[in-house]
């Protein structure tokens, strides 16, 4: 009996000294992998600035006016479509192509047709209609701009019906463009498509070079005659092929599984996911050659991650996030591609409609490239 005792007692003596040595052990680990700590601090912290200043109102729409009446009824109108801070109006124009070749190119989410019997019909107490063009492959963007034109519209009904007993003066066409039905998957799966492209390409190109240090067999590669462009090129070229293999599938799956139309050029698309995945695995690889193991690779890879799902548009509406948050997500490929993305299997847009944002991600492309060369460079020497 005493022996159980006294053993209890030892056990329960020793248990504090195990804690307290393995505790500090733990503490000594976290302080040195500071990517681990910084991470762990700065996630919940990322998540909480993010949700807290992306605002899901529709606001600063950019529009397009086709005002064929040029009356003072129809400039009345673009005031008050103005002063319901929903549409930004960018363009007046008479030409109704002009409108809507704008929203093909993703320089307008909204064109209002403005008829030249406006005035008219207006002054004869007769009803004026007109038509409003919205693109329909931003789904939450499309329900803001309709139901704040349907407001204008009612706030204008009844200001006239309270003065005069007559027929409603203003009615509104609304055309869904790209996406009448509204369905999610035609807006989400496109942008989708850019999200995991970039978090395969880069997390596996991040591992690539540091990779190899681990093993030990990179002093066996420098001491080769191995050119810097040729070693980064010979790393990510099997991950380039992986990748556009990976968008087929995903491409096929979105369309015979989903149902998602494929409006535009395949051939322009896989030509432009060819420097999309060339400027994200460059990324990685740049990642892969500062890392000194693996998991530090894999941890600075994930950083990406997050602000490109939150910030690229293709969740929340990039008018709806403060001035900062959008100028940090112009920098982001993935905002590019998303925005590539729908406007290719959406909108079937071109290389013209598209030319800012596959600039974009051509410069993005040369500049990583450059870095991860440069980089590469130097612990070959």
């Amino acid at each position: 009996m005493r022996r159980e005792d006294s053993s209890v007692a030892s056990s329960a003596g020793g248990v504090w000294p195990s804690f307290l040595a393995v505790f500090g052990k733990e503490v000594l680990h976290i302080r040195r992998n500071r990517g681990v700590l910084f991470i762990t601090v700065m996630m919940p912290i990322m998540q909480m600035l993010l949700f807290g200043f992306i605002d899901q109102t529709v606001h600063d729409v950019p529009t397009v006016i086709v005002d064929q009446d040029r009356s003072e009824q129809s400039r009345e109108l673009m005031d008050k479509l103005r002063a319901t801070d929903t549409f930004d109006i960018k363009e007046v124009t008479t030409n109704p192509q002009e409108a809507r070749t704008a929203i093909v190119s993703a320089r307008a989410g909204v064109a209002i047709v403005i008829p030249p019997d406006y005035h008219d019909l207006r002054s004869h107490g007769q009803t004026a209609k007109i038509l409003v063009l919205i693109d329909g492959s931003d789904s939450t963007v499309s329900a803001g701009a309709l139901a704040a034109v349907n407001g204008v519209v009612a706030d204008e009904n009844i200001q006239v019906m309270s003065q005069q007993a007559r027929a409603m003066p203003l009615s509104a066409q609304p055309i869904i463009l790209f996406n009448p039905e509204g369905r999610t998957a035609n807006f989400i799966i496109p942008g989708l498509v850019a999200i995991l492209m970039q978090m395969i390409a880069v997390i596996l190109a991040s591992g690539s070079i540091v990779r190899e240090r681990e093993k030990g067999t990179m002093e066996q590669l420098m001491v080769t005659p191995v050119d810097p462009l040729g070693l980064m090129l010979g790393k990510v070229a099997p991950y380039l092929v992986l990748g556009l293999g990976e968008t087929a599938l995903i491409l096929a799956i979105m369309r015979w599984c989903f149902d998602v139309p494929i409006e535009g050029s395949l051939v322009f698309l896989f030509a432009i996911m060819v420097v999309y995945l060339a400027a994200l695995l460059a990324f990685g690889l740049f990642i892969s050659v500062r890392a000194k193991t693996e998991m530090e690779a894999m941890q600075t890879s994930q950083m990406l991650v997050l602000p490109s799902i939150f910030l690229s548009g293709y969740i929340f509406p990039i008018k709806g996030m403060p001035f900062v948050l959008q100028a940090i997500g112009q920098i982001l490929p993935a905002t590019h591609m998303v925005a590539v993305m729908r406007g290719i299997v959406l909108r079937d847009a071109g290389p013209g409609e598209l030319a800012v944002h596959v600039g974009a991600l051509v410069a993005f492309a040369v500049i990583l490239v450059w870095a991860s060369v440069k980089r590469v460079s130097k612990i070959s020497m």
